[in-house]
């Protein structure tokens, strides 16, 4: 009886809500909001390209791929350029100069060339004096994947920044409007989301990232889409030129050149190419995974692969694999360790340098492929990549660039930072 007669009660409530509601059906309703949206705003073409130059020194805002040749820094800032910073010391890493260049999201280098992407465009600059770079050439079209085809109405000019709008809108409209209202939020620096190899300071080619798009060896620059594989020939660096394209599939990630192969990573697996003809890559083998999002690394045995959970890899996966390279044409899972949101990593010797997300930086012992010891945990920052090299490990994270010096492990020391603009 209890039962039945909250049931009732239940019910007459409803019934009172439905009638309420029918007898204010046409009245108006009033709302007030906030909300930040990002607007583009435009240069000419041709303005965008007579800027691509050094121009003075700007603070970092949104870090994202980093270069290192010789004693130059190259940090990718967003959608935005490239931050030259002089590391000649650094425990007091010099900030000289900001090449502009709007869309831009990756770095490579060879001698005294550096290539970039400008949204869809491949540029080659002459950094033979980073305070006074000079354009060479732009290839047009290469990556189509980077054009904002709802915000590029006029093919004459090009998104040179976006800008930060806070808003506060109060709306009256009626109930029937209300019903059919759909409300669209669009925040258009997630558009944006980001392969070290074994070259020294005095080789010809610098040294770059595990989230890398771009990377260089055998006189070649690789480039990676979300589908295609790019192939430019840079014998002349200052004149490349496209030799071929290779179709990978759907969400691929990351490249990294080692010996005579090139590691690509992907949301669904590994993929490993030979460049015994560099314009002509093969595929050699390939490793399967659940969908993550997919740096790796790669020695002469083992490759390194983390996978992370994330909005746009729509994984759930926070961890690294290990993978055996004895059958390039089947790599064998050796071990699997968790981690908490792992993105880019880097090796040096028996080190293994990874960036766990809010984790910070995980140094381990990588002598024993299967069973890896943390030597170290650094907290404090959220970190994204790293590039480990002659004893420095150089850190991109959230709120700016950290050097380590590693050279005692026992005993790693931050050795300078440059912090993001507030």
């Amino acid at each position: 009886m209890k039962k039945f007669l909250l049931t009732a009660i239940g019910l007459a409530a409803v019934c009172f809500v439905l009638v309420a509601l029918q007898g204010c059906l046409k009245d108006t309703y009033t709302r007030t909001y906030s909300y930040s949206y990002y607007q583009p705003l435009y240069k000419t073409t041709q303005e965008v390209r007579n800027n691509i130059k050094s121009n003075s020194a700007q603070p970092v805002e949104r870090p994202g791929k980093i270069y290192i040749k010789g004693q130059y820094i190259f940090l990718n800032d967003i959608d935005k350029g490239i931050h030259v910073i002089d590391n000649s010391n650094p425990s007091q890493p010099q900030n000289i100069a900001f090449i502009d260049i709007p869309g831009n999201m990756d770095i490579a280098v060879k001698g005294n060339t550096l290539y970039a992407d400008l949204y869809t465009d491949l540029v080659a600059i002459d950094i033979s004096n980073p305070r006074q770079v000079v354009l060479k050439k732009i290839i047009e079209n290469i990556f189509p994947e980077r054009y904002y085809g709802a915000f590029r109405a006029d093919p004459s000019k090009v998104i040179a920044r976006w800008e930060k709008r806070d808003t506060t809108v109060t709306e009256k409209f009626d109930i029937e409007n209300l019903r059919r209202r759909t409300d669209i939020f669009f925040d258009a620096m997630s558009l944006s989301n980001s392969g070290s190899n074994a070259s020294g300071s005095a080789a010809p080619y610098g040294v770059g990232g595990s989230m890398a798009r771009f990377t260089i060896t055998k006189e070649r620059l690789f480039t990676v889409g979300s589908q295609y594989l790019d192939v430019f020939n840079i014998t002349n660096a200052e004149d490349p030129f496209k030799t071929s394209r290779k179709n990978l599939g759907w969400s691929i990630e990351t490249i990294y050149p080692f010996m005579n192969k090139l590691f690509i990573g992907s949301q669904t697996g590994m993929f490993v190419y030979s460049i015994s003809n560099p314009d002509n890559p093969v595929q050699e083998g390939q490793f399967n995974h659940v969908r993550s999002c997919d740096p790796v690394i790669a020695d002469n045995q083992y490759a390194y692969v983390t996978l992370r959970s994330g909005t746009v890899c729509q994984g759930f996966n926070n961890q690294l694999d290990v993978l055996n390279l004895s059958s390039l044409s089947n790599p064998v899972l050796v071990k699997t360790y968790p981690l908490t949101n792992p993105h880019g990593l880097s090796k040096d010797g028996d080190l293994l340098f990874i960036c766990d997300g809010a984790s910070g930086l995980k140094i381990y012992n990588a002598g024993n492929a299967s069973n890896l010891q943390m030597i170290k945990q650094i907290t404090g920052a959220e970190t994204y990549d790293v590039i480990a090299w002659n004893n420095i490990a150089l850190v991109v994270a959230k709120d700016g660039l950290y050097q380590y010096d590693y050279s005692d492990v026992n005993n790693i020391q931050l050795k300078s930072k440059i912090s993001i603009a507030k």
